[in-house]
C-alpha cells in the first residue's frame, strides 16, 4: 500500500488506523469487479438509504476486493496450521464478518450490499448474513425484567443464547439455527428460525455486536461475540444525521410497515406529521440515542473497517486497521 493511496503521512498522530479520504479509496475500485446492477443496488438497500450504483462502485466494491484477500490469507493460514499440528481434515468454520453501527446508520444496506457482492466472487459463493435481532429476548421476558425501552442495549439480549451460536458457527457445525425476529410484531417470533448452513463467508449484523466481553465477579476468562470476528465494520455517522435520518424513516414507515393490521406500531400510522416528527424526536433521544452513545459508539475502534458517512449517507473516510 503507498502513500499515494493512504492519506495517512509521516508525522501524523500515532494510531492503530490508516485514514483513506473517499478519494484515495475510490482509487482502489479498479482492482475488483463490480457484479452488480442498479436494480441489483435498488432492491437490496433499506428505506431512506439512497445508496447507487456509483456508490458501491466507488466505496463497496474495494471494500469487497479487500475482504477476499483476508478470507484468501486465513484460508492458507487455516491450511498450513493443520499441516503443521498434523490435524485431521474436519469443516472449514466460516470466514465471519461482524457489521455494527447505530440504529438508521445503513448497517443493514451495508451487510446486504456486501453479501450480494461477496457472493459473487469465485471462491466464496455461499455466504449468509444474520442479525443479533433474533437472540433479543422475547417482549414477555424485557417486560419482566424491565428492559422494554432497552431493546438493543446489551442486557436486552440473550447472551448464552447468541454465544452458543457463535461457538457453535466457528466449530464448523454443518447447521446452526437462530431465532427469527419480527420488526413488524417487534418480537421473536415462536417456532421460527432461520438456519445456517456451514457457509464460505458468515456476516453478523447488530448494533452491540462489537461489545467487549464483560468482566467482573465470576466472568473470568469470559468472551465476546466479536472474538469469533475475522473481520469487523463500524459504520459511523454524526449522531445528528442519525436522527434526521431516523426521523425520515419514521415518517416514512406510516404508510407501509406501521399501517400492517399486526404491527406493533400501528397506532402511529395515523399520526400527522407533527406529531409523528415528535414521536419520532422522542423515542431516538430517550432510546437510541442513550444507546449510541453509551454502548455502541464506545466500541468503533475495536473495528477493522471504519465507514464514515456524511449527511447525504455518502461515504466520506474510511479507517482500516493497521496489519
Amino acid at each position: 500500500m503507498s502513500f499515494q493511496q493512504c492519506d495517512s503521512q509521516p508525522g501524523d498522530e500515532p494510531s492503530p488506523f490508516e485514514h483513506f479520504s473517499r478519494e484515495s479509496w475510490q482509487e482502489l475500485a479498479g482492482q475488483a469487479p463490480l457484479p452488480l446492477t442498479g436494480y441489483d443496488v435498488e432492491r437490496i438497500t433499506s428505506l431512506g438509504d439512497p445508496l447507487d450504483l456509483r456508490e458501491v462502485d466507488a466505496i463497496y466494491r474495494p471494500i469487497s476486493a479487500l475482504l477476499q484477500m483476508y478470507v484468501d490469507a486465513n484460508r492458507r493460514l487455516g491450511l498450513d496450521r493443520r499441516h503443521f499440528l498434523h490435524e485431521p481434515d474436519r469443516p472449514r468454520p466460516p470466514f465471519i464478518i461482524g457489521v455494527a453501527g447505530s440504529v438508521a446508520v445503513g448497517k443493514s444496506s451495508t451487510s446486504r450490499l456486501l453479501r450480494e457482492l461477496l457472493r459473487r466472487w469465485p471462491y466464496t459463493p455461499r455466504v449468509q448474513l444474520i442479525t443479533t435481532d433474533g437472540f433479543l429476548f422475547p417482549n414477555a421476558e424485557l417486560k419482566a425484567r424491565g428492559l422494554m425501552n432497552k431493546k438493543g442495549f446489551p442486557e436486552s439480549y440473550n447472551r448464552p443464547l447468541l454465544m452458543d451460536f457463535m461457538s457453535r458457527v466457528k466449530s464448523g457445525a454443518e447447521e446452526v439455527q437462530l431465532p427469527v425476529y419480527s420488526h413488524v410484531v417487534y418480537d421473536i417470533i415462536p417456532g421460527e428460525f432461520q438456519t445456517v448452513t456451514n457457509p464460505d463467508i458468515l456476516i453478523v449484523e447488530g448494533l452491540n455486536v462489537l461489545q467487549p466481553a464483560r468482566t467482573g465477579f465470576n466472568l473470568t476468562g469470559a468472551v465476546a461475540v466479536s472474538d469469533y470476528f475475522d473481520f469487523s465494520i463500524y459504520v459511523d455517522a454524526d449522531p445528528d444525521d442519525i436522527e434526521r435520518w431516523y426521523v425520515n424513516r419514521f415518517l416514512q414507515l406510516r404508510g407501509t410497515a406501521f399501517a400492517r393490521p399486526d404491527s406493533y406500531f400501528k397506532a402511529y400510522a395515523d399520526l400527522d406529521d407533527t406529531a409523528a416528527v415528535q414521536r419520532a424526536k422522542s423515542i431516538w433521544r430517550t432510546i437510541n440515542l442513550v444507546n449510541l452513545t453509551e454502548n455502541i459508539e464506545p466500541t468503533r475502534e475495536r473495528a477493522t473497517l471504519v465507514i464514515q458517512k456524511g449527511g447525504d449517507h455518502r461515504v466520506t473516510s474510511l479507517k482500516l486497521r493497521k496489519i
